[in-house]
């Protein structure tokens, strides 16, 4: 039988993984058009992942007690930063409800409304992503899962780094614009 634990840890590196998948088809992809739909499936598999992984966190961890998330979040957060904060759990939440959305805008907006966000909005989005990957990996985690978050932080930055290179490109050397089918 799997454990709870396993299922947890498993749905987190399901986004993780996911999330990198979407971003680097998204950012890399030219502004082509045929691969958005690859990107927002992954996409949307990241964020099935990240509320699998919530309530795994939840039912395993915490026995559904928003109070019990809370303490067990400000005693990690102390034992790290010397910090006794929980607010970190309602970052993680509004993470959550960001991404739901985003998701929803992305499937019921349509492919070509979700490519042509402001690239500010976009770099502050991705950011706040990596952030947290990076936090939740990095700084909170030792081991082959610290070494392995910092190789997708770093891998995800080369990507957001070279698509805002493209972006900055202009129009004219960019490839054609395709017809975005939803």
């Amino acid at each position: 039988m799997i454990s709870g634990e396993f299922l947890t840890r498993l749905t987190i590196w399901i986004t993780i993984a996911a999330y990198t998948a979407a971003a680097a088809t998204f950012a890399l992809s030219g502004k082509r058009h045929q691969w958005d739909r690859v990107a927002r499936l992954a996409w949307t598999v990241a964020c099935v992942g990240l509320l699998a992984h919530v309530t795994c966190a939840f039912h395993v961890y915490h026995g559904w007690s928003h109070t019990s998330a809370y303490l067990d979040t400000a005693r990690q957060t102390d034992e790290v930063v010397g910090l006794n904060w929980g607010g970190g759990l309602y970052i993680n939440y509004a993470l959550l409800i960001c991404w739901v959305l985003d998701v929803a805008w992305w499937w019921l907006r349509g492919l070509d409304a979700y490519r042509r966000r402001p690239w500010p909005m976009v770099a502050v989005w991705h950011g706040f992503l990596i952030f947290i990957i990076f936090n939740s990996t990095v700084v909170f985690k030792t081991g082959f899962v610290r070494w392995a978050g910092l190789s997708v932080c770093l891998g995800l930055c080369v990507v957001w780094w070279l698509a805002a290179r493209d972006s900055a490109t202009p129009r004219s050397a960019q490839y054609p614009p395709a017809v975005a089918e939803d």
